[in-house]
């Protein structure tokens, strides 16, 4: 536990993380961060692990994961030293959405395939009516 001289109110986390106090109560809520200690009239207290542990939030948001995604692997972090864990079951999420993501992008080839030929198809029609007239 830290000591109390070295734990920090809502407003000091808020503004060390850069993020907003409605921000780290639904993080609480969704169980992404917890308070290191709660006053019995409803002050929560947080101590560094909290500033870390919204900072690499938001380095895993950068990475394009979502909270869920998070969730899954922030505890992880925090186990060890070098994050090892965390960072292999990362780098797979991320793997496996860069699967997803080429996936889309064969299909979106194969869309813009098919628009090209409607195109065509549409001018020639177009064309044959302007003839007939």
């Amino acid at each position: 536990m830290s000591s109390p001289d070295s734990l920090l109110q809502i407003g000091e986390l808020a503004r060390r993380a850069g993020v907003s106090h409605r921000t780290i109560h639904y993080y609480e809520r969704i169980g992404l961060l917890r308070p290191a200690e709660r006053e019995g009239v409803g002050y929560r207290y947080y101590d560094e692990e909290a500033v870390r542990r919204l900072e690499k939030i938001a380095a895993l948001k950068r990475l394009g994961l979502s909270l869920d995604e998070i969730g899954e692997v922030i505890d992880l972090y925090f186990e060890e030293a070098t994050g090892i864990r965390g960072k292999e079951k990362v780098l797979r999420m991320l793997e496996a959405q860069l699967a997803v993501t080429r996936g889309k992008l064969d299909e979106l080839r194969g869309f813009e395939l098919d628009l090209v030929a409607n195109i065509a198809r549409m001018k020639t029609l177009i064309e044959e009516a302007g003839k007939a007239r």
